[in-house]
């Protein structure tokens, strides 16, 4: 790479860089960051713990973007040195190791580029996902449990906290359906382009002639519920609650009490279940957060597929079939709806999904904009 390659890519990166700093808005964020120290240091902080989490925990997202915008100013500064010294001594191992430097530099700010993409109302928030495998048989089972491990994997490659609620598991493989939080900065934002339908391809294992086989798995994604929401208690009579002992693969049981609940709200026929927790109540009152999150989520498309008529639009919902995982006869993974494809299947198993998310996410706004 020349000179010249480097400097124009360095000037082109700082001034996405100053972009994105200007819509973070640094003094706001810098004046938060002095608020939140304030009431982190306040003796009583912890007498509300609710609370006391949510500023300790925007406390270290604050400080953390703030750290890496910084940081990234300083990577820029030395990356251009160490271009500069290569060139000197005629170094190509030390070509190669800016030349790497300056990529890793390029999809940080690229990054930093898509969170300013996420402006939606609860864009911010933590989610919860529902995986249910679909037609397909023991494949699609099995497929729906792959889903759920590279969602868990991205989550935890992202220091995001998660924590399952639900798994019905199938009987001869993978699952039925898992309900699991992601509790995470603009967790809701970045896996919302995730819902919707996918579907595998592949030699099936448990077919005894080694067949290939098509397997489908739903993904549902909705922002977790906070007490600033305004969604009205649910009346009991609408609710039937049913609780049962708790199961893992193969039946045997996990707790030695019936514990598990399973919420069905009769109007909608929206069904929410939790057994992750000893106490029945306490499975009762995070079932039910569950289900008044999706409740808010329904009243929300409702109210959006209100102004599409309105407008006449004849567009499809993004949500629908989006993602195909091929692995046979060759190996792709491919977004159908923005075009974006590896041939790193494992890989996207093991949770390597940034840039199907990032893709999804300027698709979905160039959308916005086009309405």
């Amino acid at each position: 790479m020349t000179s010249v390659d480097v400097s124009s890519d360095l000037r082109d990166l700082k001034a996405t860089l100053s972009s994105v700093e200007a819509v973070l808005d640094l003094p706001a964020l810098r004046r938060e960051l002095a608020e939140l120290e304030a009431a982190a240091a306040d003796p009583g902080l912890w007498d509300d713990t609710v609370q006391a989490q949510k500023i300790t925990s925007r406390l270290s997202y604050v400080q953390a973007e703030l750290k890496k915008l910084a940081s990234l100013h300083e990577r820029m500064d030395d990356v251009a040195i160490m271009f500069e010294l290569a060139d000197d001594e005629h170094d190509p191992g030390a070509a190669a190791e800016a030349a790497a430097e300056l990529e890793s530099i390029r999809k940080a700010v690229d990054e930093l580029e898509v969170r300013t993409l996420l402006s939606g109302e609860y864009d911010e928030r933590d989610c919860v996902v529902t995986v249910r495998s679909g037609a397909g048989g023991a494949d699609a089972c099995d497929f729906a449990e792959q889903l759920m491990r590279m969602y868990l994997r991205w989550s935890e490659a992202h220091s995001f906290g998660t924590e399952v609620y639900d798994i019905s598991y199938a009987e001869e493989a993978g699952i039925r359906s898992a309900t699991f939080a992601v509790n995470g900065p603009y967790a809701y934002g970045h896996l919302s382009v995730e819902q919707g339908t996918h579907r595998v391809v592949r030699i099936s294992k448990y077919d005894n002639q080694g067949r290939r086989q098509t397997g489908f798995a739903a993904v549902e994604v909705v922002p977790a519920l906070e007490q600033t929401d305004e969604i009205e208690d649910i009346p009991e009579d609408e609710i039937r609650v049913d609780v049962y002992r708790s199961s893992g693969p193969g039946g045997q049981g996990v707790n030695t009490t019936d514990s598990a609940v399973r919420l069905t709200h009769l109007p909608t026929g929206i069904v929410v279940s939790c057994q992750n927790e000893r106490s029945q109540l306490q499975n009762k009152a995070t079932a039910m957060g569950v289900l008044k999150a999706k409740l808010l989520q329904r009243k929300r498309d409702e109210e959006r597929a209100k102004v599409d008529e309105l407008r006449g639009s004849a567009t499809a919902s993004w949500g629908d079939q989006m993602r195909s995982y091929v692995e046979h006869p060759y190996q792709m993974v491919k977004d159908l709806r923005t075009g974006f494809e590896t041939a790193d299947v494992k890989g996207v198993y093991d949770g390597n999904i940034d840039g199907f998310l990032e893709a999804g996410i300027r698709w979905r706004k160039s959308g916005e904009k086009a309405e």
